[in-house]
């Protein structure tokens, strides 16, 4: 959520930021905020004014009672014409601040003057290249289609019969391989790079989404329980963000770092007429989270160390990747900057994502109201978030078995994988 002062001061930044985002239908909804504003700062002069009148009027009658001399009751009428004005102000009040919350929700963050114009994803930049590709192979490589089926480690056609296209089955060494990678990454998260690791609920509560920013604009994304009103976490962030929600932290114990696996769970409407073809679309899938709350001066330092953080798994794994600074027409509505490491599926023949990084700044943290006392003192302050994919496993998964199959249909283990596996070869 946008603070109310700076739309207040600078609303043509945020129009600005709209166009930016190719989102310029928006105006209307900070058009409309101004006005709420507008309205509210108004109603709140007006109501104080009449509470002035309603303690002052409410002396003169206690006067008059104890003093016994004289008629009270044209003052008793004129204090319940007060709290007639109050009573009705307060309700307009209400109205307009409820109103002016929903818009201000529904409002993209701003924008890190390090993220470029662009209108799609064709205008993202490489902010690091790929490096230098290997000798072509001297065989036809095959997809992580073609090697799951052949292997039998993978079986999208049964998963979809238990469930529905975009439920994946790992099977035997297939399964085996996930559960290596998962273990990896948070082994060299927690002992390598400082993460506490946590193990959140799957399910959470509209609030939850609603603090870090899938609700309600991408409510049409999320599985819900409705008898329950608990819905399917589309990634570890909304929990793990949510854990402070409410609290206020320590500045000297900032950054706070957190990592946690989870299933995440992904309707992905609208996205017909895309590749669904294996992993490339699937609404279940297993990702390993890295999140940081931080300090308003630190949170772009910490950005790039999350950024680091999940480049380690791939350069570890030797997985061929490259990482885009994303344009203002593809980053998502809640961050302000972000990067997107993607890696490269030779079977493919194309780059896939395999984690985003960004930083909201204090946009989650006002919708989740998760302050910090400043160490050196000071009021308290707004907490900066970030999160990144420190990695989803299914795009890495494709990536992994095309990298690594062999000219006879088998597939190496990286070596890093071998003792979380006990195997070196899927045949």
């Amino acid at each position: 959520m946008l603070d109310i002062n700076l739309i207040r001061q600078d609303p043509e930044k945020i129009a600005l930021v709209l166009e930016l985002r190719q989102q310029p239908e928006d105006k209307a909804k900070l058009e409309r905020v101004l006005e709420l504003d507008r309205e509210r700062r108004r109603l709140v002069q007006e109501t104080d004014a009449q509470k002035a009148i309603r303690n002052r009027v409410s002396k003169e009658i206690a006067v008059i009672k104890r003093s016994g001399q004289g008629s009270a009751e044209e003052l008793i009428g004129e204090m319940k014409d007060v709290a007639e004005n109050i009573a009705r102000m307060d309700e307009e009040l209400k109205a307009a601040e409820t109103e002016m919350e929903e818009l201000l929700l529904a409002l993209p963050n701003i924008l890190h003057d390090d993220v470029p114009a662009g209108t799609s994803a064709a205008d993202n930049v490489v902010h690091k290249p790929m490096a230098a590709a290997t000798e072509s192979p001297d065989f036809q490589l095959k997809t992580h289609l073609e090697l799951g089926r052949e292997l039998d480690i993978l079986d999208f056609e049964r998963g979809a019969k238990i469930t529905g296209a975009g439920f994946p089955v790992y099977k035997g060494k297939g399964a085996r391989l996930e559960r290596a990678l998962i273990n990896f990454m948070l082994d060299l998260h927690t002992e390598q790079h400082g993460y506490t690791e946590l193990l959140p609920p799957l399910f959470v509560n509209q609030e939850s989404l609603r603090a870090t920013g899938q609700w309600p604009k991408f409510a049409d994304q999320v599985y819900h329980m409705q008898e329950d009103s608990l819905y399917a976490i589309p990634t570890a962030e909304v929990p793990v963000t949510n854990m402070h929600r409410g609290e206020m932290l320590r500045g000297e114990d900032l950054p706070v770092a957190y990592t946690a696996y989870t299933p995440c769970f992904r309707r992905e409407a609208g996205s017909y007429g895309k590749d669904t073809r294996g992993f490339l679309r699937v609404h279940q899938f297993n990702k390993v989270e890295l999140v940081r709350y931080a300090s308003p001066e630190s949170s772009y330092d910490e950005l790039e160390k999350i950024l680091n953080h999940a480049e380690s798994v791939l350069e570890a794994l030797d997985i061929p990747y490259r990482v885009l600074l994303l344009c203002s027409g593809d980053i998502s509505a809640n961050a302000t900057k972000c990067y997107d490491i993607e890696v490269w599926a030779p079977g493919e023949q194309k780059f896939l994502e395999a984690s985003s990084c960004s930083n909201f700044e204090d946009y989650q943290a006002r919708r989740g109201n998760i302050r910090f006392k400043p160490e050196g003192g000071g009021k308290p302050l707004y907490v900066h978030t970030l999160n990144g994919s420190g990695l989803a496993t299914s795009r890495l998964m494709v990536a992994l078995l095309e990298n690594y199959q062999n000219p006879d249909g088998t597939i190496r283990v990286p070596d890093v994988l071998q003792s979380y596996t006990g195997f070196s070869i899927i045949d």
